[in-house]
């Protein structure tokens, strides 16, 4: 294979968001390019894989998981990247990629080191890898320790930023040492909350409203308050003149039903915040806004409240809890039991899905979403009917799939390992018009155009391996997908009439990925990507009524299924 040819990719990661905006990545890349240059190649735009702000100590990485792709694809021949640590902090996470991207038949060139030419070159790189495992490590403790040494000290340096209220004075403007200032118009509405909370007893609710009539703006400027800031306020101890340092701390992830509104699905840090207890938490003294008294005095108000909250229960009290997101604004639907006026005096079994964005009280008294709410008994059953008729019947998901794939199938595809030998043939092809032309055999008028058709043949042909490989990993991973839904529908098939509520809920949170409030239809996303969508909805066994139409309690509409993404 001849350099010029070689498909080259780079790959580079900064792990804190500072670092990503100060632009500490751009000096990998100028380093990356300038190897790729003095080889005699070029990397394409679309072949930079960059990922600014992401830890190295998880593979969950947005850049990352493209590159891995490509290189699955066989769309890769060499991969340039700055040391083993940029991949991963893990060497056992490095040897998985670097393991994997040997058998795609890339290439990976570190720029501090070569690779894999003898044994001591490949224990040079695991302990480089344990290195920087144990690098990270000793800086993540030393950083702890020294800051609860400087938090037990009093010092404010540690908390490095400072609540609504206050201005935060850093060591460099106050002289060597941190501080906080009192922002003295932010101070009065502080001290207003806490008056009209711990003397006049009123709500949260109350507050906000109260404050909007008053045209306060939020700490974030918003024209309205949430009911959380005003709560986080009310509970934070450094009104009172008691700043706290290891109120949270970091853990596993929790796992989630659905990424967040206008979140990735893949976060840039694979930890979940955590609440410490309160005996682990270190106390710093600033100036108090507050009395200690009418701190506790708050602090009973809202235990009075959340014992007199009309909300009821809290948990699982719905069937879709958790899987409804708004098909037109985005954000989750959630169970809104009756009030006593709407149900007119009867007893009703079914209380309402309603979008978030149509709560007004929550944008300062203006909607952001006109999507209507629909009822739980019909929305319930209608899916677990769907979900269940997919679990009576996996293979159909199959046929689906053969039908679809046949409709698509082009003629002329070939499988993958066809294209392959046709590359090589056509690379080898090259090498002995380049040799010939060497050796003098060929003259340029000659040379030149048989050149380019075989290069322009081999790009077609590795974008047609390219695609075949695609092709390929989606069937394979679609016959894995469809072997666990019938071994899951193996499992329970036989009691899926008779399934309780818990169970059923379990079922359609194991089956669903989301599914999507639509204006005037449902979608569906399973987990598992098929399509089990009737050729016909309009007169397929899919036809729910169930949204509006003539009045608010009468929904003539369809449900209709999608497949994932």
């Amino acid at each position: 294979m001849i350099a010029s040819s070689l498909r080259v990719a780079l790959y580079a990661r900064v792990s804190s968001q500072r670092q990503a905006e100060a632009n500490t990545i751009g000096s990998q890349v100028e380093s990356l390019k300038a190897r790729i240059r003095a080889d005699g190649l070029r990397a394409a735009a679309e072949a930079c894989f960059l990922d600014e702000g992401y830890s190295g100590g998880t593979l969950l990485r947005p850049a990352l998981e493209r590159l891995r792709d490509q290189a699955a694809a066989g769309a890769l021949d060499r991969l340039y990247v700055h040391s083993p640590d940029r991949l991963a902090r893990n060497y056992a996470l490095q040897v998985l990629l670097l393991d994997e991207w040997q058998r795609a038949g890339v290439e990976v060139v570190f720029l501090n080191r070569p690779i894999g030419k003898s044994p001591e070159e490949d224990l040079l790189l695991q302990v480089q890898g344990m290195m920087a495992e144990y690098e990270r490590a000793k800086i993540l403790e030393r950083s702890r320790r020294g800051k609860r040494h400087a938090a037990r000290a009093g010092s404010v340096n540690v908390l490095c930023g400072a609540p609504y209220g206050y201005r935060y004075v850093g060591k460099h403007a106050g002289g060597g040492r941190a501080r906080y200032e009192v922002h003295e118009e932010q101070a009065r509405v502080v001290r207003q909350l806490f008056a009209w909370v711990g003397l006049e007893r009123c709500s949260i609710g109350e507050v906000c409203r109260r404050l909007q009539a008053q045209q306060i703006p939020s700490p974030k400027g918003k024209p309205y308050w949430d009911r959380t800031t005003v709560w986080g306020i009310l509970k934070n101890p450094a009104y009172k003149g008691q700043a706290q340092f290891g109120k949270t701390q970091v853990g596993p992830r929790r796992s989630r039903l659905r990424p967040l509104r206008g979140k990735k699905a893949q976060p840039r840090r694979p930890v979940t915040v955590y609440d410490t207890p309160e005996a682990d938490r270190i106390a710093i003294e600033v100036p108090a806004l507050v009395s200690e008294e009418v701190f506790s005095a708050v602090a009973e108000q809202l235990q009075e409240n959340r014992r007199r909250c009309r909300t009821g229960r809290r948990g699982a009290r719905y069937l879709l809890q958790g899987l409804l997101a708004c098909g037109s604004c985005g954000y989750a639907y959630y169970g809104k039991p009756l009030s006593r006026s709407a149900r007119k005096g009867k007893t009703r079994d079914y209380a309402y899905y309603r979008c978030v964005g149509t709560d007004a009280y929550r944008f300062g008294g203006q909607r952001v979403c006109s999507n209507r709410q629909c009822r739980t008994d019909r929305l319930d059953k209608a899916v677990w009917d769907d979900a269940r008729a997919l679990l009576a019947d996996p293979e159909r998901v199959r046929r689906e799939h053969e039908r679809r794939r046949r409709g698509q199938k082009r003629k002329g595809d070939r499988p993958s390992a066809q294209v392959g030998k046709l590359i090589e043939k056509v690379r080898r092809g090259i090498g002995r018009l380049i040799d010939a032309y060497g050796e003098g055999l060929l003259e340029k008028a000659e040379f030149e155009p048989r050149i380019r058709e075989a290069r322009e043949r081999l790009a077609r042909l590795e974008s047609e391996a390219a695609a075949a490989a695609k092709r390929e990993s989606e069937e394979a991973d679609f016959a894995a997908a469809v072997e666990q839904l019938e071994a899951f529908a193996q499992r329970i098939g036989k009691g899926l009439r008779e399934a309780d509520w818990d169970t059923r809920r379990a079922i359609l949170r194991a089956l669903i990925k989301h599914v999507e409030v639509g204006k005037e239809a449902i979608r569906v996303v399973y987990k598992v990507n098929p399509d089990p969508f009737d050729q016909d909805p309009e007169r397929g066994r899919s036809q729910d009524c169930w949204r509006g139409g003539e009045s608010p309690h009468r929904y003539q509409a369809k449900l209709s299924r999608s497949e994932g993404s």
